[in-house]
């Protein structure tokens, strides 16, 4: 069938549902396993319901369903991804279809860094009328049938919720059943989907009419007590702000105040200036929806893409509070589920583009200092995958190292760890340098109350012991620690701890002798790992029952 899989190559594709009929006639077919997401949602802190302000990344782009919509991969070139996953707290599939279903690819990927995703229900215009007059004004059992849809899809697919967005005008009878659905369907998706979440756009009114209020107001007021949150129009002043924080009271993270990248209407900031608008957001208090921040990609070309997004991202760092880890074990190569060639083990094994979100792996932080250090993705070399993380910065006159945070941890620190290093040093003399972990945290006395929204500093740095080699029993999982290949070196470490938290974890770039030189270094790590010994030593649970369907014989 057309819907689940590609005229042309066959290949099984992620789809959308248009107009009522086809929502209503949803069911669960096996044709459609492969959209279902294999990846459950990471754990992550502080979790989506603190009272931090958030981030929300609503991702429009040329009308979705592109090449993500091939849920194996396909072979482009230069496809767009993202990866700033630490900084963002909810991901939104958007395009124009009424019942976007967010690509299986894009849940995988979200999930696997803690993040969840959206789907978007809309109407529009007048086709979006005769819709909403359809299910709205015929009351609770036609409304409730739509709702108990939506739920059943996002449950079905295991992804997270929906962004609701009716852009048109209501009569009195649809206004007036407007807010009993939206809770309706806040309720049905909590029920189904563990955390589900429901979102409002600021559209229509609660008298029907078709105005965007760019704050949250007593005219929009109902929809917001109704479900998750609210996300507002783009073309706000500081005073609607100040408003709207006023009118939210304790809710104030639930309001997502819009900044339109692309900079259209009269908005603040936009492109490389959408730091202006962020700013304005968090002085008060509020979090913020990045509309289709794709603009770095559409607008300034496909070329340069990794080193664009990073600047993007990278000026927008100070006011996108990050996540950290907080579970283990940790493992990750870092590749960005696309790259020129498919490298295992250091060995460049298939030369030739490819593009699987499914495949991306856990993305670090992406620190920036002050022109001495920069952290990006590298294509041209990696350890296993598409890419491995590119450090490239100096060492200053007179000191002897420098530090690179990659990933905020926040666990109780289990009796001993393993940690895993896969490295390689480029230039001219990689022997000048020495690459290690570091691990930091605090005492578990440091009592955190509340909702804090800084953690305390670390009060101890350890340097894990260098094994030679593995622990007896654990040759297999660890056998990275004596064979690095193809110029990657590999190391293994362990670690004992008592009664304390992780906290962070950074490489170590120093040097071996001491300099009065600024001397400048590149390092590509192409996997990190931090194991619980205790976890790795117990043998996995057996599987039972395993059946495959879809197959396909060449």
């Amino acid at each position: 069938p057309a819907r689940y899989f590609d005229t042309k190559t066959t290949e099984p594709i992620s789809f959308f549902l248009s107009g009522l009929e086809e929502l209503l006639a949803w069911q669960p077919n096996s044709n459609d396993d492969f959209n279902i997401s294999a990846v459950p949602l990471a754990k992550r802190q502080p979790p989506l319901h603190s009272q931090r302000p958030r981030t929300l990344v609503c991702h429009d782009m040329r009308g979705g369903y592109l090449e993500d919509r091939f849920i194996q991969g396909s072979a482009i070139r230069n496809p767009y991804v993202f990866y700033h996953w630490r900084y963002i707290d909810i991901f939104v599939y958007f395009s124009h279809h009424t019942v976007t279903i967010p690509p299986v690819v894009w849940t995988n990927a979200a999930h696997r860094n803690g993040v969840p995703v959206l789907g978007t229900f809309i109407t529009e215009s007048t086709d979006g009328e005769k819709l909403c007059e359809a299910f709205l004004a015929g009351g609770e059992e036609a409304y409730g049938a739509v709702a108990e849809q939506l739920a059943r899809i996002a449950q079905h697919y295991r992804f997270d919720g929906w962004l609701v967005n009716i852009e048109n005008t209501l009569s009195a009878a649809a206004a007036g059943n407007l807010a009993p659905f939206l809770q309706d369907l806040t309720a049905r998706v909590h029920s189904a989907v563990p955390g589900g979440l429901v979102i409002w756009y600021d559209s229509v009114l609660q008298d029907g009419t078709l105005r965007w209020q760019n704050e949250l107001n007593e005219a929009n007021r109902v929809f917001f007590d109704a479900c998750d949150g609210l996300f507002t129009n783009y073309n706000w002043k500081e005073e609607q702000l100040e408003h709207t924080l006023r009118l939210a009271g304790p809710r104030h993270a639930d309001v997502y105040v819009g900044v339109d990248v692309f900079a259209r209407g009269d908005v603040i900031g936009g492109g490389f200036d959408t730091d202006k608008a962020l700013r304005m957001i968090r002085q008060h208090s509020l979090s913020a929806a990045i509309f289709a921040p794709g603009w770095v990609y559409e607008h300034l070309g496909e070329e340069n893409f990794l080193q664009n997004e990073n600047r993007f991202w990278g000026l927008l760092a100070e006011y996108l509070p990050t996540h950290s880890i907080c579970t283990l074990p940790l493992a990750t190569s870092f590749s960005l589920g696309m790259g020129t060639s498919r490298f295992l083990d250091g060995k460049d094994e298939e030369s030739g583009p490819w593009y699987d979100l499914s495949m991306q792996e856990i993305q670090p932080l992406y620190p920036e200092h002050q022109g001495r250090l920069s952290t990006s993705c590298c294509l041209q070399d990696a350890w296993c995958g598409g890419s491995s993380l590119q450090l490239q910065g100096t060492i200053p006159p007179g000191e002897e190292r420098v530090a690179i945070r990659l990933f905020s941890l926040q666990m109780p620190a289990p009796p001993k760890l393993f940690l895993t290093l896969l490295y390689k040093l480029e230039g001219l003399q990689p022997d000048d340098f020495a690459v290690a972990l570091e691990v930091t945290t605090w005492d578990s006395g440091t009592c955190l109350e509340g909702n804090p929204t800084s953690l305390p500093e670390p009060n101890g740095r350890h340097h894990p012991r260098f094994l030679p080699a593995p622990p007896p029993g654990l040759a297999k999982l660890l056998a990275a620690c004596h064979h690095g290949s193809h110029g990657w070196t590999s190391r293994c470490y362990e670690l004992e701890l008592q009664d304390c938290s992780l906290r962070d974890l950074s490489v170590i770039v120093s040097r071996q002798q001491p300099s009065l030189q600024e001397t400048s270094f590149t390092c590509l790590l192409g996997e990190v790992r931090v194991l619980d010994t205790a976890s790795v030593a117990a043998s996995p649970p057996q599987v039972h029952s395993v059946t495959a369907s879809q197959l396909w014989w060449r």
